[in-house]
Formats: structure tokens, sequence, C-alpha cells
């Protein structure tokens, strides 16, 4: 049986990335394996797959009872298909904290390690085999890194991620600062996406008791793009609140250059959250937050209702 590897429901570069990594790992290895997507990726992660001559896999909705699969940047059953119980997952390769719930057929493979990013995890397991690496697939490692450390600005950043991008980019003769450019470039430009796409694009769903939240993180070099729609975006926000059976969306406008995150305010639930979690006081329908990039480390750990 082929083993299908995925990531989340709403993949990035690094989610589409390492499955991509982790097929042509286990296929080298000698297992048949094949990478799958959850939903469309971002613009970024479509950059990515496409400049290092990638096509994208296919969507997939579901998984059916005992199918062998590798489940990587995640390990929240809130972000993986409804029958993920169901199925023979064989391992887990991820950067995020436990969140539990996941039920397995049997012991399976987990590495979850505190770097910045799951393809960094990816080199460690490979047990030498790395140095037989294509040059696609150094690429598609370099813009995991890349993507998810914000070349080097986010507080997630390790020592271990840094040196691996920088030699893997020292290797494919690429301008590391050149290429962040690029790709978040293609990160910024959400111009055909509409609202509710923008809120679910890079999200995540969290509870605080009995208070659910989807937080949603956009990354940009032009955040302005992405705050003049705020009016639309702050009314479409009660609709993806409603269809997606949480209470509130959060989104935080990321400004990768100024290294800040806006937070839209659209109601007097998001106003308590901001001051209570940033110590901050809100005025309008908009919040600054000054040195926030991370969800993973700066957001979703600091959140509180009161």
């Amino acid at each position: 049986m082929t083993t299908l590897i995925f990531g989340h429901k709403a993949p990035d570069t690094d989610s589409l990335g390492s499955a991509l990594i982790w097929e042509w790992f286990m296929n080298h290895t000698g297992t048949v394996a094949q990478a799958k997507l959850l939903g469309t990726p971002n613009t970024e992660a479509a950059f990515v797959a496409k400049r290092w001559g990638f096509d994208l896999p296919e969507i997939i909705a579901d998984v059916a009872d005992g199918q062998s699969c590798v489940i990587v940047d995640t390990n929240n059953p809130a972000e993986l298909p409804a029958n993920i119980n169901g199925a023979n997952v064989t391992a887990i390769i991820d950067h995020h904290k436990l969140v539990g719930g996941l039920e397995t057929v049997g012991p399976i493979d987990i590495t979850i390690r505190p770097l910045a990013c799951t393809a960094t995890i990816m080199h460690g397991l490979m047990a030498g085999h790395e140095a037989h690496m294509p040059d696609n697939v150094k690429g598609l490692m370099l813009s995991c890194i890349i993507s998810d450390t914000l070349a080097f600005r986010s507080p997630t950043t390790t020592a271990v991620d840094k040196a691996l991008a920088e030699s893997l980019a020292a290797d494919l003769g690429i301008d590391l600062n050149a290429y962040a450019t690029e790709m978040f470039e293609a990160k910024s430009d959400v111009s055909s996406f509409s609202d509710a796409e923008l809120l679910r694009m890079d999200s995540k769903e969290y509870a605080i008791g009995d208070t659910k939240f989807r937080v949603s993180v956009l990354e940009t070099t032009a955040p302005k793009i992405i705050l003049d729609r705020k009016a639309s975006i702050m009314d479409t926000m009660t609709t993806v609140a409603t269809e997606d059976g949480v209470d509130q969306v959060l989104l935080f406008v990321v400004d990768i250059l100024q290294e800040e995150a806006t937070m839209l305010i659209p109601n007097a639930l998001s106003k308590t959250v901001a001051e209570a979690s940033f110590n901050v006081s809100v005025s309008g329908d908009v919040v600054v937050l000054p040195g926030v990039m991370s969800r993973k480390k700066q957001i979703i750990p600091n959140l509180k209702t009161a």
C-alpha cells in the first residue's frame, strides 16, 4: 500500500514542502509514498513548488480506514482529515506543541522537536541520506526554513535552522536574502483571494476553556493591501466564525519588514482578548503589536479571554 504524506488543512510552505521532501526520502529508502494536500496551498507555497519544479499534489478530502499515513507539520486532529483515527498513522514529524486526540492502530514513530521548521527536523532524521538529496529537494528544504523563520526574523528561529538554511543556499548557489524577498513577494500577493479565503489561508483552531477561536495570521511585506480591506474582512469574520463553528476569528497581519503585527478588532470579544493577552489598550478597530511575529511562540501561548 502506498503511504500518504500530508500536513494541515491550510497548507503553507513548510506543510507542502515537508510532505514533498518526505515523499522523496521514503521512496529513496524503499517505501512507496505519495504527498497529498488537505487544502489549497497559499501563494508562497504554490510559488515555491513551481520554482523547484514540483507539481502540486492532489487535494484529498479524507482518508480511508486502514490507509497508511505520515503526518507532517501538525499533530492536531482539528487540522487533519475527519477519519484520521481510522487510518493507519505510522509517523508524525512536527514542531508544534502536542495537542492530543489522535488515536493510532499501534505504536508509531513520533518526532516533535523545538525547531522553527519541520523540514529542519527531517534533515536530522535522514541518517546520512540527506547527502543524496537532489537540488530541487534541497530547494524545498531551504524554502521551508526561510518561510517559517521569516528569513531568521521570527523568534522561533534556532541556530540549527539558520545553519542548515545557509548551508543549503551555499550548495545551491542562491543568494538567501534575494530568494527570501521573492518568496515574501509571492506570499504578499493576495489580490485574488476572497476575505473568507484570507481568514482561512493560514489559520489554526484554538480553544480557551469553552471559547473557540480561529487564529489567522497573514505574513506580508505589504500590509496595507490587506488593511485597506479591513472593513469587509471584519464583516466576514462573523460569517467565517459561524460557518466554522468557532466563537471568534482573530486576525493578525504580520509585517515581515517592520517586525510587528496588526490585530483587527471587530467587536468586544476581540478587544477583550487583545487587552488581556498583549497588555495593550485598544481604542479603535486595530491594534499594533510591536515585535509580534510568531503565532506559535508569541500569539497562541499568550491568548486570554480575561
